[in-house]
């Protein structure tokens, strides 16, 4: 026969397995933080993958739109809008969607941040600021 004390334990336990079986199941709202124009489900790969084209459209490198962690400035903060030219980087990302959008057929089933008829290329040309 088990004592209260055991019974204590047993039940704490259970609750314990419980609790962590329902934080596991628990869909996660997405790693990034503030996302606003791409969608907050993005993988990473996708997310590093439109980067990378960003950085190449513009000739540029992360730290031209994302701001340094203080006090480790090797380090990006990627959340933060500190930046002014993370807030240009989204006007031009909702302009694109919205010339694709708008002006395209495309698969509606697509999202349309993922189109790539207009992209930053047709107008940076490796440059960060092209000529008008």
């Amino acid at each position: 026969m088990l004592s209260n004390k055991n019974k204590l334990l047993t039940i704490f336990c259970l609750l314990t397995l419980v609790l962590l079986g329902i934080a596991a199941i628990k869909p996660t709202e997405g790693k990034f933080k503030n996302l606003q124009i791409l969608p907050k489900d993005i993988s990473e790969e996708k997310l590093d993958s439109i980067m990378d084209a960003y950085n190449t459209a513009l000739g540029v490198n992360c730290k031209f739109c994302h701001s340094a962690i203080k006090d480790f400035p090797d380090s990006l903060d990627y959340a933060a809008d500190t930046e002014p030219r993370k807030t240009d980087a989204r006007k031009m990302m909702r302009m694109v969607i919205n010339i694709n959008t708008t002006n395209f057929y495309f698969d509606k089933n697509e999202r349309p941040e993922y189109l790539k008829v207009v992209h930053c290329n047709t107008c940076h040309r490796g440059e960060a600021f092209p000529e008008q």
